[in-house]
């Protein structure tokens, strides 16, 4: 079987009732939350060998978040739980009345955290060791590299490694806060040395300064592969080569936009593991990210291996066609009374 190995922070994630203003709820539901733990359920449920490698502290968040991925099947056999440093802490703030339309927004409480502790000695870890030496992929983002010298030194070592057949990818993932004060030409010298790296054409612009994808390739020529995440119109990936390929987004009564953008890079990154041409891994990574829009939450079920082959496949008017709401694919030809599921590999 197929290995990724997803390297970075996982934090409790706290969350008013729907509706409730912070500053007057007396209640706060507690989940978990992390692009990088985020996509390694999502290869997880992809079919793949995953596992995340981080820190967390030794308390109830750090054995909250642990039985969480492990019960989404992600091995966890490479976190350290740290005795002194404590897990780190977001709170997601849901858009509300007058203006539901400014969307989400979130509160970090990460600074010191058991996360930002990390650092090259991580990989000098026997457990971590071995599973890096038998991935297929190592998946990274800007978010840990943004947390600390340590973290950063930490992805750089891993960047700068021999890849020994395997694939790293990058996700820009920028957080304007975690960045502020730093040069955001570290950022852009990270991505030029992943091999796969994924931006969205919105914090392009923040990160690169440009949102223009010729500009973009030109800012970034060594990886093998630029995908651009237009938002709800399409996804781009750029090869190397000069090869260019485009699909466009599904049709979905959008929920909640948090974790789409990890939810894609799950999908497109598996495909691409399997041998799927960009337009099947593409594709791949719309379907995944439209089962997350469609729900409350980090993550959505994906479609199961019929409703997901009969996607993939199906032809472009087809795919025009489909429209996502609260799990439910609706198109042309496609089998009917097929949903998303709640767990089990989708088709390959």
């Amino acid at each position: 079987m197929l290995s990724a190995v997803c390297i970075g922070e996982t934090m409790a994630v706290l969350t008013p009732p729907q509706d409730v203003p912070l500053h007057e709820a007396t209640q706060l539901h507690v989940g978990v939350g992390g692009a990088e733990s985020n996509v390694a359920m999502g290869f997880a449920a992809m079919g793949l060998d995953s596992h995340w490698v981080g820190r967390v502290g030794h308390d109830g968040f750090g054995t909250r978040i642990l039985n969480e991925l492990r019960s989404h099947g992600v091995g966890v056999t490479g976190v350290e739980a740290d005795p002194r440093l404590p897990t780190g802490v977001y709170v997601k703030i849901p858009a509300q009345e007058p203006d539901p339309d400014a969307g989400s927004s979130v509160l970090y409480y990460r600074q010191g955290s058991a996360a930002s502790a990390m650092g090259p000695a991580t990989l000098e870890n026997p457990a971590v060791a071995g599973l890096l030496e038998k991935a297929s992929l190592i998946h990274l983002s800007g978010i840990t590299a943004a947390l600390s010298a340590g973290c950063l030194a930490l992805i750089e070592s891993i960047l700068d490694a021999p890849r020994q057949g395997r694939i790293i990818s990058f996700d820009v993932n920028w957080r304007a806060p975690l960045w502020a004060g730093q040069e955001s030409s570290v950022l852009r010298d990270l991505a030029n040395r992943a091999d796969v790296v994924l931006v969205g054409k919105d914090e392009a612009g923040h990160a690169f300064g440009t949102t223009d994808e010729a500009e973009l390739r030109r800012l970034l020529p060594a990886p093998e592969v630029l995908v651009i995440k237009n938002e709800a119109i399409s996804a781009i990936a750029l090869g190397r080569d000069g090869t260019r390929e485009e699909v466009p987004a599904l049709s979905v009564d959008v929920l909640e936009p948090v974790g789409a953008g990890d939810s894609f890079a799950a999908g497109y990154l598996s495909g691409m593991l399997f041998g799927l041409n960009h337009k099947a891994s593409l594709r791949r990574g719309h379907v995944s990210a439209a089962c997350t829009l469609t729900v409350q939450g980090d993550r959505g079920p994906l479609p199961e291996a019929g409703l997901m082959s009969a996607i993939l496949d199906s032809s472009d008017a087809q795919w025009a066609g489909t429209h996502v709401s609260r799990g439910q694919f609706s198109a042309p030809g496609l089998p009917t009374g097929l949903e998303a599921g709640t767990r089990g590999p989708a088709a390959s």
